[in-house]
């Protein structure tokens, strides 16, 4: 009775979906499993360039993030630089902690990268962070940087792609995988029991014949 969520902090869509993807799991019983991943490692495995790498893209990806924001009502601050480099957080995110303790750090480095604009890289600088939460944030970074954490993301990493998942954020709910912070509905929905899609269309979009090849793919 889990919701898994997918996440890398360098996404702004994942931080608009870290805002409401409790009270959707929470509305159906379920409690939301975070698995922090590395987005770069899921673009090279599928060959992609990210958004930020596309130029009217990034500029395009701004625009709707900020439209995402004001709908929602929360926050949204550029962080000091994008793309930057997002590992520190991951393997933060990723520490075993008590559910509520880690909660708390996820939505820290969550609001710190999108809704104030601090960013997640200096390491120093996020421990005096992770102090005002209650947490021992000297501690934490220092078991972040540990060959057994460095290990967790990459496992997490690779058990995604594994189980389908190819983008951030993504939900998974009993097998199902859905992509984007504006699936949320869909999630809702499937766990309501009212997914459209069935077995039957599933397979015909399955073997679907492919048609036309662009060059060089």
């Amino acid at each position: 009775m889990v919701v898994r969520f997918y996440f890398d902090v360098i996404s702004p869509y994942a931080y608009l979906a870290n805002e409401r993807i409790h009270a959707v799991a929470e509305a159906h019983g379920r409690e939301v499993t975070w698995v922090p991943v590395l987005f770069a490692a899921l673009l090279d495995a599928f060959g992609h360039k990210g958004p930020a790498e596309i130029p009217p893209k990034r500029v395009y990806t701004f625009k709707q993030v900020t439209r995402y924001a004001f709908d929602q009502g929360v926050p949204l601050v550029p962080p000091p630089a994008h793309p930057f480099n997002p590992l520190l957080a991951l393997r933060l995110a990723s520490l075993d902690l008590p559910r509520t303790e880690r909660r708390a750090l996820v939505d820290l480095l969550f609001r710190r990268t999108w809704a104030e604009g601090l960013g997640v890289a200096d390491a120093d600088a996020l421990a005096e962070a992770i102090d005002t939460i209650g947490l021992p944030g000297t501690e934490l970074i220092a078991r972040a940087g540990a060959a057994e954490t460095k290990a967790r993301l990459r496992a997490q990493t690779d058990e995604a792609l594994a189980r389908g998942v190819f983008g951030v954020p993504s939900f998974e709910v009993d097998g199902e995988v859905f992509w984007g912070q504006d699936a949320l509905p869909h999630v809702d929905r499937f766990m309501r029991g009212e997914d459209p899609v069935d077995a039957a269309l599933l397979e015909r979009w399955r073997d679907l014949p492919t048609g036309a090849k662009r060059p060089g793919s």
